[in-house]
């Protein structure tokens, strides 16, 4: 029996059926404990350079990662759910873990698929939850 209450869950989505796996358990999660999911999807950014400024990412790309933003908030509405979500630019583990530290986001859990978009079909973890498991010091759950 979990004693910590758990009211503000990090889940992040990239669209991957991993993503999606992640957010049904914090769907579950946050109707068991009356808490809200925050949906966050970082866009990978390659450092800046003079060519390439920060808006290198296509506008179709932006557009199904909205969509999926969209399609995710309507998920948990439908289990009675709130959803906020968070869009950012960057390295995606690092951005992910910052976010969860900030005192200001007072996140309790991180829910992550184990793996994400693009992953090796035979690998256990991809990269980004590898990378938030062992850099969290906020609780990591890992959903396969």
């Amino acid at each position: 029996m979990i004693s910590t209450k758990i009211k503000r869950i990090l889940v992040p989505l990239d669209g991957s059926k991993n993503s999606l796996k992640g957010l049904d358990m914090a769907i579950g999660l946050a109707r068991k404990f009356d808490g809200i999911i925050i949906g966050i999807c970082v866009i990978y950014a390659a450092p800046r350079s003079e060519f390439i400024g920060r808006g290198a990412v296509e506008k179709g790309s932006f557009e199904k990662i909205k969509k999926f933003m969209n399609d995710s908030k309507t998920r948990a509405a439908q289990n009675g759910i709130v959803f906020k979500e968070k869009i950012l630019y960057g390295d995606i583990g690092y951005h992910i873990v910052k976010f969860a530290h900030s005192k200001k986001n007072r996140i309790d859990l991180i829910v992550i698929g184990s793996r994400g978009q693009g992953m090796a079909r035979g690998m256990f973890f991809g990269s980004v939850s590898h990378h938030v498991l062992h850099a969290s010091s906020v609780p990591v759950l890992v959903v396969k």
